[in-house]
């Protein structure tokens, strides 16, 4: 006989303990994120027989994700009826790992706009959990499992067969990261309305997706949405590696449209002021037409001088070149930087850029973009901490400058980034003390994809118009009323699980 595969754990739509997207270390669980899991079953258990539905059908649909926001309330915050039978006020930070949800407040400074009540009205928790919003993600990435690349690094044939089942459902992880499990995953299980299909750092024919193979999805995607155009590319330059790389940004400008360059100044070791190499590159952008330059700053890459993710040279060219657009990839943030109020004498994480942009004069909504990409789903656990680096955004970048980027699919579906971000809420208590915004629909609808529509000089109305009648959102909504979302995970989940995917690619991120 043979035998049925073991049931899978059943686990929180919104992951306690985040996992990796590849380029850092998943920070090691906490007794509190132990204590947030046992009270989210515990509350599964109950709510699911009250409203008359199997376990795993009720975590996994709206009423799983308002429970786990009511858990990070309850658990990470410092508000809310004590259902959890423990400290939730800094009790539960381990030795070594700070505490993260700060507390300058009495009561809640920021966290999930969630009560119990939607833990079984479903009316209610859609009306806070679900949306119509344009949104539009300007990092997304994924990769060609049988690509050249994979011949480059024969560890990965020794990974690949270590691997467990993919949560994908995929025999072999690297298979969940392929074009057709991007398009359901950001277009399917998401409500992503548009997305950018960004670069990662490789030299050139070592790319887990080269341009070419960029493309080939966009045309699938093209051929999808009915030319709705859904999907925009980077271009990735590599200035340090000579004049050659600056010579192809034509050809992928007029070739291949990209529609931004992607750089990672800590691969290789550089500085966008640097006159031998950044300002060059930026100058050739500006001559190329395409103004657009989207820098990796902040979540330091393993192995590379963190010095060189540092923002503080954004600021400097921001203000020489204030006809281009510098979008910040994850807004400088530091996983190993507890966020609080800006702090200008010492600046750690996103005070950096805020740092950088002050030493410079440039203000608020000009020419610098905050992107949240990993940051977001990093601090989603952390609400003090979340209400600090989105108001310290919003303050001092602009409202009209901080962008939608989730990282996905490193992560899988961004469903779970956005349901959370239509329910955060930032205290009245924090907005006084710390000149922080309320983050008011009007804002929230801002972040999600107005900014980045002004950005990249698409029209939201048009687009929504469009995208209304294609066949990928037609796909979508028919996929979401019979499934739902997954929320599976696909990065990995603990530090034995990076370090296996960092060897896979010989010490390189992904």
């Amino acid at each position: 006989m043979k035998k049925s595969a073991p049931e899978l754990p059943i686990t929180s739509p919104i992951p306690f303990c985040p996992g990796s997207n590849g380029e850092v270390v998943p920070r090691v669980p906490t007794a509190r994120d132990r204590h947030a899991q046992e009270l989210f079953l515990r509350l599964v258990d109950e709510k699911s027989k009250r409203v008359g539905m199997d376990r795993r059908a009720f975590a996994q649909s709206v009423f799983g994700t308002a429970t786990a926001l009511y858990v990070i309330n309850n658990v990470y915050g410092c508000a809310g009826d004590d259902v959890g039978g423990g400290p939730r006020d800094g009790g539960f930070s381990d030795a070594g790992s700070p505490a993260r949800d700060g507390g300058e407040v009495a009561g809640r400074d920021a966290g999930y706009g969630v009560d119990a009540s939607m833990m079984e009205d479903a009316g209610v928790a859609c009306d806070a959990l679900e949306g119509n919003e344009f949104i539009f993600d300007v990092q997304t990435h994924h990769v060609n499992p049988t690509g050249a690349w994979r011949q480059n690094n024969a560890a990965w044939a020794l990974f690949l067969q270590s691997l467990p089942q993919a949560a994908c459902g995929e025999s072999m992880r690297i298979d969940c990261y392929d074009t057709q499990h991007y398009i359901r995953e950001m277009f399917l299980e998401s409500d992503t309305s548009v997305a950018v299909l960004s670069a990662v750092p490789a030299d050139p024919g070592e790319s887990p997706l080269e341009i070419q193979e960029a493309n080939e999805t966009l045309a699938v995607v093209d051929r999808l949405s009915d030319q709705s155009h859904r999907l925009l590319l980077h271009g990735l330059v590599l200035p340090d590696q000579g004049p050659g790389q600056l010579d192809g940004m034509q050809r992928l400008a007029e070739e291949l449209n990209v529609s931004a360059w992607k750089v990672y100044t800590p691969y290789g070791g550089w500085r966008l002021d640097d006159p031998q190499i950044g300002i060059p590159f930026i100058e050739r952008a500006r001559a190329v037409g395409v103004k657009r330059i989207c820098a990796h700053k902040g979540l330091p890459l393993v192995g590379f001088d963190r010095n060189f993710a540092s923002p503080d040279d954004i600021g400097v060219v921001a203000a020489a070149y204030p006809d281009v657009d510098f979008v910040v990839y994850h807004s400088g943030y530091e996983p190993d930087t507890t966020e609080g109020p800006y702090d200008g004498a010492n600046p750690q994480g996103v005070d950096r850029l805020i740092k950088s942009m002050q030493d410079n004069g440039v203000g608020p909504n000009a020419n610098v973009y905050a992107e949240l990409g990993t940051t977001w789903r990093d601090v989603m656990t952390s609400p003090t901490e979340a209400g600090h680096v989105l108001g310290k955004l919003l303050r001092y970048v602009g409202e009209d400058n901080v962008v939608w980027g989730t990282d996905s699919i490193w992560y899988g579906s961004p469903q779970d980034q956005i349901m959370a971000f239509r329910a955060f809420e930032i205290s009245a208590g924090m907005q006084m003390m710390y000149g922080y915004p309320e983050l008011t629909p009007e804002i929230k609808a801002k972040v999600f994809g107005l900014n980045g529509a002004r950005l990249y000089g698409l029209d939201p109305q048009a687009t929504r118009c469009a995208i209304d009648e294609d066949e990928l959102n037609m796909l979508g909504m028919e996929y979401r009323e019979q499934r739902g979302p997954s929320f599976k995970r696909y990065g990995p989940q603990s530090r034995r699980e990076f370090f296996a995917f960092l060897n896979s690619r010989g010490g390189q991120p992904g």
